[in-house]
């Protein structure tokens, strides 16, 4: 499985890496690559390592994101094609649809190198349907046992934002919701959780400084994987503030856990988030709008309650127990017959 695979202290645990874990407790023998937070040394352990196993491996499975990071994707898919070895590409990223608007012919010659395309959400799997190939969808997994739903008859001021400190992501956005909110609410509280990436955290805090607001913010930092629903739970209001989306996994754990979500209305989020009936999306950017949202769940009787109860039925369709199995047979079918039947 190619990808980045960082380690839980320089960023979140990928899908990947979960979905690793469980192909191995279905026997199959699965190696990750890269964990190497520099970029240079990653593409070069992607490239060596699938050079290395070239002999014992039977298929490649390899993440494609957009921007910096596709180039890797076509250096790997390429040593692949002349390995001769089947390869599963899985899309990420709200932002590639836009990227491959922009570079058809990469796309499309990427594509045709693979013999299955996966996506997580409909979202990019009907954006980039056009590129030569038929686009499988495989949502991206939760543990569900691990998300301890509460209902939130009356919710608290208490905000959360789950996500990797980068600009795209706009993490300042939920510091002037809170700042405003703090006008009406005072002990009104937002915890942040989430690695730096790219310096954007030291300009969130220098935000919530100037406004006066820092103390009322708990900034975590990043966090293991499984202690992400007990900070889940001691929030009521969950804030997606990004300006590209595509199936957030953070979203998805917000809805699980039973906090009421107020999203930008960017990507996929659509796909993921119906208006008014699991959570509220409000326009991209726009601080006024967020907080007028997060008011109405906190005043309006039994809207955050509602959107909640139903936010956890979409979160249930996400469980490990419906996305494994496509798992295994995606893979078992693009497996060469004589390694199984080796097997």
């Amino acid at each position: 499985m190619v990808g980045t695979h960082l380690s839980p202290d320089v960023g979140s645990r990928s899908v990947g890496q979960d979905l690793s874990d469980r192909l191995r407790s279905l026997g199959f023998l699965v190696g990750l690559t890269s964990r190497r937070q520099s970029r240079v040394l990653r593409v070069v352990d992607m490239l060596s390592t699938v050079w290395k196993n070239r002999r014992s491996c039977d298929v490649i499975h390899l993440d494609v994101y957009s921007g910096s990071a596709f180039y890797w994707a076509e250096w790997v898919s390429r040593l692949v094609k002349m390995l001769d070895k089947p390869l599963i590409l899985t899309l990420h990223g709200g932002n590639l649809p836009d990227f491959a608007r922009k570079y058809p012919r990469r796309i499309t010659r990427l594509f045709a190198r693979a013999n299955a395309v996966t996506a997580p959400s409909q979202y990019l799997a009907d954006a980039l349907k056009n590129f030569g190939r038929d686009i499988q969808l495989i949502p991206n997994p939760l543990d569900l046992e691990e998300y301890q739903y509460r209902e939130r008859e009356k919710p608290k001021p208490l905000l959360i934002w789950l996500r990797t400190f980068h600009r795209i992501y706009n993490p300042g956005l939920a510091v002037y919701v809170l700042e405003r909110i703090k006008t009406r609410l005072p002990n009104a509280r937002l915890t942040m959780i989430g690695p730096d990436k790219d310096g954007t955290l030291a300009k969130v805090k220098a935000s919530a400084k100037q406004l006066g607001i820092l103390d009322s913010i708990t900034f975590t930092g990043g966090v293991a994987k499984a202690d992400v629903p007990r900070l889940l739970s001691t929030g009521d209001i969950f804030l997606n503030t990004t300006t590209i989306d595509n199936s957030p996994v953070s979203v998805l754990e917000a809805m699980a856990s039973g906090l009421a979500v107020v999203s930008t209305d960017v990507g996929g989020m659509r796909y993921l988030i119906e208006n008014e009936y699991n959570g509220l999306l409000v326009p991209s950017g726009d601080a006024d709008a967020m907080t007028e949202a997060v008011m109405r769940l906190l005043g309006e009787p039994g809207l955050a309650a509602r959107l909640a109860r139903n936010a956890r039925k979409k979160a249930q369709d996400y469980g490990w127990a419906s996305i494994l199995p496509q798992w295994e047979t995606l893979f078992t079918e693009v497996a060469p017959v004589q390694s199984l039947d080796n097997a």
